[in-house]
């Protein structure tokens, strides 16, 4: 391709409504959940917002944020790829810095999250596959659903009741009226 070729081809990639968003979104919503999109006042400006469930899930896309791909020893991108995605040959070093700062920046929002209280999931573009697509799915709503129950459960639970109490005779025989 020749550079202006590129730069069209880039400047077209969007950063919202992206069709793996758009699958999980549906997914969700036929599940019976319910979202706010982008939210502007949380850190990170997660794709699908749940205050219900106090969940954020972001949708990344494996070119973007480097899913899979090697790193050295210091924690650095390798510059090669993994099965879901390729590295440019061109420009390499560009793309491994650019892949590595969104990288740390994906870590420092989902920990700025954590500390508001906030539950982060990330779904990959690649776990959205038409093969694996209803998997994740059951298994994002799986995930939803514990979470909900983990944070709604009892803080303490009943203690057994003493067999001569008051209503002792439920181990005995019932009493005939």
């Amino acid at each position: 391709m020749t550079p202006e070729q590129r730069h069209k081809n880039m400047a077209a990639i969007r950063g919202k409504d992206t069709k793996p968003e758009l699958i999980v979104r549906k997914g969700l919503w036929r599940r019976g959940f319910r979202y706010r999109l982008y939210s502007s006042r949380l850190p990170g400006h997660p794709d699908l917002v749940l205050r219900k469930y106090r969940t954020c899930i972001f949708v990344n896309g494996c070119f973007w944020h480097g899913h899979r791909v090697p790193t050295t020893v210091e924690g650095n991108l390798t510059g090669e790829g993994s099965d879901c995605c390729k590295i440019p040959k061109t420009h390499t070093d560009f793309w491994v810095k650019k892949i590595e700062r969104n990288r740390e920046r994906d870590v420092k929002s989902q920990q700025q999250l954590s500390k508001l209280g906030w539950h982060c999931i990330t779904v990959w573009e690649c776990e959205l596959k038409p093969k694996t697509r209803e998997r994740t799915l059951d298994a994002l709503a799986y995930t939803l659903n514990k979470i909900w129950l983990e944070d709604h459960s009892l803080k303490k639970a009943y203690e057994p009741m003493e067999e001569d109490g008051a209503l002792g005779w439920a181990a005995e025989e019932r009493p005939i009226v």
